[in-house]
């Protein structure tokens, strides 16, 4: 099986920053570079990518960067995942966006490869479609939080997002 680029690793991680952030006003790239561990000129470049989808927004100036052009529970991990690599079937006759006969097929309907792609294509797109930045910047927060007990008796933790604003 095919894995995601490390494009689209990258891009993950910074939409998913930028979605613990939502609603605080746009982000630098060196910051971003910097906390996520991203190559800053490869981030320039997903980041336009991104902005062009619709999925970002910038700001110029003083107080300007990247932000999310929307509700991060409105951005599904599916649409992400295909703007940065494209169709989510393994093979192209399986895709229900860029549908493909392959080749070397003799018949698309009774290829045993096509059928359980089609299930493999199927279930992942089942799971990346109900998956929202908001719903993973959650589970972030809790395996941040569950990772990190408090020191003392009633010392809060912080989530992600309230722990980077700290640095």
């Amino acid at each position: 099986m095919r894995t995601i680029s490390k494009r689209t690793q990258y891009g993950l991680k910074a939409m998913l920053a930028l979605g613990s952030r939502f609603g605080q006003g746009p982000v630098l790239i060196a910051t971003l570079s910097k906390e996520e561990g991203i190559p800053i000129k490869f981030l320039e470049l997903i980041l336009l990518d991104l902005k062009s989808a619709g999925m970002l927004e910038s700001k110029k100036g003083r107080h300007g960067g990247y932000q999310l052009s929307r509700d991060p529970s409105t951005i599904t991990i599916g649409s992400l995942i295909r703007t940065m690599e494209g169709p989510l079937a393994p093979l192209p006759c399986a895709s229900e966006t860029a549908y493909r006969p392959c080749e070397e097929c003799q018949d698309v309907d009774t290829c045993g490869a096509r059928i359980i792609m089609r299930q493999v294509r199927d279930a992942i797109a089942q799971i990346l479609e109900q998956t929202t930045l908001a719903t993973v910047c959650a589970k972030v927060d809790r395996a941040f939080r569950k990772r990190r007990p408090p020191k003392r008796k009633g010392d809060a933790i912080k989530p992600r997002s309230q722990a980077r604003k700290a640095v």
